[in-house]
């Protein structure tokens, strides 16, 4: 993966979500009411926190668990509630500042830490377990599959991460989103074929012990996410 190509989609997904949408996005993660569109990406988030839970243990007591892309911090919630020691990171400060002022008091067990930065910062430390939720859709497949390897270089136990997964239409509109850039639109999703993700987990994370698991599909209206679980053996 190129650090210069990984670097600029960064910076470009930072700008979007710290400018653009971050209204939409707390909207979003609120309960309020929303555009019918909205509402089915609210309710297939939902039920992708929903999969991602049931591919780890109920008791994540003693685990530290980071939430790579945590967003406004759903997920992490979850997590600390089975007892994780939660590591919430996202590019946008913004985000997660509301996260932080919309943290629960009811966590249980665990605890949260939420941060601005990059996924991948070595400085972040080792984790039991990495989730990455929706935060990879919007690299090319490579640059995807290096940051999992580089995330599975600090991990013991287990990742579960999202991708969009191709279809003709997604393809298409990818397509053309690169014909027809405009400054205003977030970040593309770029879909991917579920074999070239798992072909990617072979080559580069097999030989350290990592195997495929749960694998799951998840489609509300305008949402569209597949799950993948990787297991050290």
């Amino acid at each position: 993966m190129s650090d210069t190509a990984y670097i600029q989609r960064r910076g470009e997904i930072r700008t979007y979500f710290d400018r653009t949408a971050v209204e939409g996005w707390k909207r979003l993660a609120g309960n309020g009411p929303l555009s019918a569109i909205r509402e089915t990406v609210r309710r297939g988030r939902a039920e992708m926190r929903t999969a991602i839970l049931s591919a780890l243990p109920a008791d994540l007591s003693g685990w530290r668990v980071l939430d790579a892309g945590c967003g406004a911090g759903a997920l992490s919630v979850e997590l600390a509630r089975r007892g994780a020691d939660v590591v919430g990171i996202d590019v946008a400060p913004s985000i997660v500042e509301f996260a932080r002022d919309n943290l629960p008091t009811d966590l249980g067990r665990g605890s949260i830490a939420y941060a601005a930065g990059d996924m991948l910062a070595e400085e972040l430390g080792q984790f039991d377990a990495v989730v990455a939720m929706d935060s990879l859709i919007r690299y090319e497949p490579e640059t995807a599959i290096d940051s999992l390897a580089r995330l599975a270089a600090r991990t013991e136990r287990q990742i579960v991460f999202t991708f969009a997964p191709w279809s003709p239409a997604l393809g298409l509109m990818h397509r053309a989103g690169k014909l027809f850039p405009r400054g205003d639109k977030s970040p593309a999703i770029v879909p991917v074929r579920p074999e070239r993700i798992a072909m990617g987990i072979d080559d580069r994370l097999q030989s350290s012990g990592w195997r495929p698991g749960a694998t799951r599909r998840i489609s509300s209206g305008f949402y569209t996410s597949q799950l993948m679980g990787v297991s050290r053996s």
